[in-house]
């Protein structure tokens, strides 16, 4: 802290506008501060000054946020960055955050979001001077503690993140404050007196909490984040992870508890605006696709052979395919509104995946046959049999039809893609893996992201839209399922999905 001013404030931005106008309102909040157009500069900045809070614009030409929040956080002097999130998505703040970000807001944001997200990150700040005050005044610091779990406690207690520590029996043993105040538990219980059951008013969540704690989940990519809210008006995304002793054995379960209220927000709106656009759209471009297939019936003789000229027969054509494009695209658009809007099974039934993936890896085969590549599929023995799951079949086609399709779009002739399904702890395990032409690091983060595509000079000929992937991932999310994706450029790509069951206690029939 004695690096410090809590009275300067660095603002790192690319915009200018966006940074005259933090500095008008930064000034009459009594900082003296300072500017930055790019990452290099605010890190020069840093070197000089003794900046205490900056505001962090995540997407910048040339070193980006992430690598900036990297470098201040190496630098170990108690900067509270506040990230701002462009464009931002729960993966992106939640890395921000695990990488050491005090707080983030949206961009653009309003002249109140900024005064209370600087605010209270000054109030933690004069929090931290006047409790080093106080501990000089007494002779203590943190040197002064007497065990390791003393300091990790402190850590904790300031974490701006909820997190909740349990047991190897499941029970409570560690809350700290941010987890008592997003989650409305009353201060006057200590970890002892607090239930998992109390804290989340999810069964599934709470199942898994306790099968984390006696062990049951040592891997993590078997792990399924949940999203959960109170009273539709505060969201949260919960993350779990066993705790591992010296010898790996599972001591208990730590959870990570990060607010999401503002993106839900974000979300919501952009939704409806692309539902009611869509909408819009759909039917004069199916109108105009019709008329397109009376033109180029008028334009066909008694023969059979086209009356126009080859050029404008090509151009009807082209005309034609590119109307039918934008109608699946728009489909696609108004698939990805019913998900977000919680609307996505049509209609739940019992579903067999691995009699689904029969049928979907039957459909697909000759398409694989198409491009010289071997298509299998691996399912459990009949005497091992999987679990039956509720769910709406189309769905259930459309993300394992989405997974497989692009496995065969992105593997060169003469690849190999494999699918599986087996169980992992209480979900059903889908894994479609290829040796194609793999994705590069840099975009892992985006590849869920609405329209992207990742383009190279192998893919740019493959036909898409960019929406399947955003579809399949709302799909699993609305069924508290997850997904997740391991790379290597040349090498292949394995997509993992699990899918959540409900056991039948036994002697139930």
């Amino acid at each position: 802290m004695e690096n410090i001013d809590p009275k300067k404030i660095l603002v790192i931005d690319d915009e200018p506008s966006l940074r005259e106008g933090a500095r008008r309102i930064l000034s009459k909040m009594d900082f003296e501060v300072f500017l930055a157009p790019k990452g290099e500069d605010g890190l020069e900045v840093i070197d000089k000054e003794p900046i205490a809070i900056v505001l962090l614009d995540m997407k910048m030409p040339g070193m980006d946020g992430m690598e900036v929040l990297k470098r201040i956080m190496a630098l170990d002097r108690g900067i509270l960055v506040i990230v701002i999130t462009g464009y931002a998505t729960v993966e992106t703040a939640i890395e921000a955050m695990q990488r050491g970000a005090y707080n983030f807001i949206p961009k653009p944001y309003q002249p109140d979001q900024l005064r209370i997200a600087v605010s209270r990150a000054r109030e933690k700040l004069d929090l931290a001077i006047e409790t080093k005050r106080l501990q000089e005044e007494r002779k203590r610091n943190l040197a002064d503690l007497h065990t390791e779990q003393s300091r990790t406690l402190t850590i904790i207690e300031s974490l701006p993140n909820g997190v909740m520590v349990t047991n190897s029996d499941g029970k409570v043993v560690l809350i700290n404050p941010a987890c008592y105040r997003y989650l409305d538990i009353d201060p006057q219980k200590g970890p002892g007196d607090i239930t998992v059951e109390e804290v989340f008013n999810n069964k599934e969540l709470c199942i898994l909490i306790l099968d984390i704690s006696k062990g049951k989940y040592i891997d993590y990519a078997d792990i399924p984040a949940h999203e959960i809210d109170i009273d539709n008006k505060k969201f949260f995304m919960v993350r779990c992870r066993p705790v591992l002793g010296e010898k790996k054995e599972c001591l208990g379960a730590v959870v990570n508890i990060v607010d999401i209220s503002t993106m839900k927000a974000l979300d919501h709106v952009k939704s409806e605006f692309v539902a009611k656009v869509t909408h819009e759209l759909r039917s004069p471009l199916s109108t105009i696709h019709e008329q397109l297939n009376m033109v180029m019936m008028a334009h066909t003789g008694e023969d059979g052979r086209g009356v126009a000229s080859e050029e404008e027969q090509y151009m009807l054509f082209r005309a034609k395919e590119k109307t039918k494009a934008l109608i699946s695209t728009i489909g696609d658009l108004l698939d990805l509104s019913r998900i977000e809007a919680g609307m996505s099974a049509k209609e739940s039934k019992p579903v067999k995946v691995d009699e689904l993936l029969k049928n979907i890896c039957s459909f697909l085969n000759a398409r694989a046959v198409a491009k010289n590549q071997t298509l299998t599929l691996s399912t459990p023995s009949p005497e091992t049999p999987l679990p039956t799951i509720t769910a709406d079949p189309m769905a259930m086609e459309s993300v394992f039809g989405n997974l497989i399709s692009n496995a065969i779009n992105y593997t060169q002739d003469g690849g190999q893609i494999e699918v599986s399904c087996d169980l992992a702890g209480n979900n059903i395990r889908v894994k479609v893996k290829d040796n194609g032409f793999g994705i590069d690091a840099k975009y892992m983060d985006k590849i869920f992201e609405r329209f992207y595509r990742v383009k190279n000079e192998k893919t740019r000929f493959i036909n898409g839209t960019g929406l399947g992937l955003p579809i399949v991932k709302g799909i699993v999310d609305s069924m508290n399922g997850y997904i997740n994706v391991e790379s290597e450029v040349n090498r292949g790509t394995t997509f993992t999905v699990l899918l959540p069951f409900k056991k039948i206690p036994t002697g139930i029939m």
